[in-house]
């Protein structure tokens, strides 16, 4: 039930970001859900793409650290309270949410929350328990 991302980790200077999304254009990689932490000198890029294996292999090319990463793809109702719905249930199951991003869904009644937990195997299990729906990382890079 999980998915898997890739972190790239960059120089935190004007024209870095774009030669990522340059070198995975020209590869022909989807970027499906992002998100961006920096500190003043690096930063780390972590996205969803619709070919990790692929996009791993040309950023490594260009000079890029790339890591892999597991993470859980959580569907969340789209409206008020939502959110507070899910992380209510990890909050009471005493699991930390180390950080979280949203995935890019074209529409519909249910937003899609990218989380990386500390620890993964019980977040999953109770949120599949409150019956919460967790997204599989195969149907995650198709939609």
């Amino acid at each position: 039930m999980q998915a898997e991302q890739i972190s790239i980790f960059i120089e935190n200077k004007a024209g870095r970001l774009s030669d990522v999304t340059g070198i995975l254009t020209e590869t022909g990689i989807n970027i499906r859900a992002l998100a961006v932490a920096d500190t003043s000198d690096f930063g780390v890029l972590r996205l969803i793409v619709d070919d990790n294996t692929k996009a791993e292999k040309a950023l490594k090319k260009s000079g890029f650290t790339v890591r892999k990463t597991r993470v859980v793809a959580v569907k969340v109702d789209d409206n008020p309270g939502g959110l507070h719905r899910i992380l209510d249930i990890l909050k009471n199951a005493g699991i930390n949410v180390e950080y979280m991003y949203a995935f890019i869904q074209q529409s519909g009644d249910k937003a899609i929350m990218i989380f990386r937990f500390d620890q993964t195997e019980d977040a999953i299990k109770v949120l599949l328990d409150k019956g919460v729906a967790v997204i599989d990382g195969s149907t995650l890079s198709t939609l």
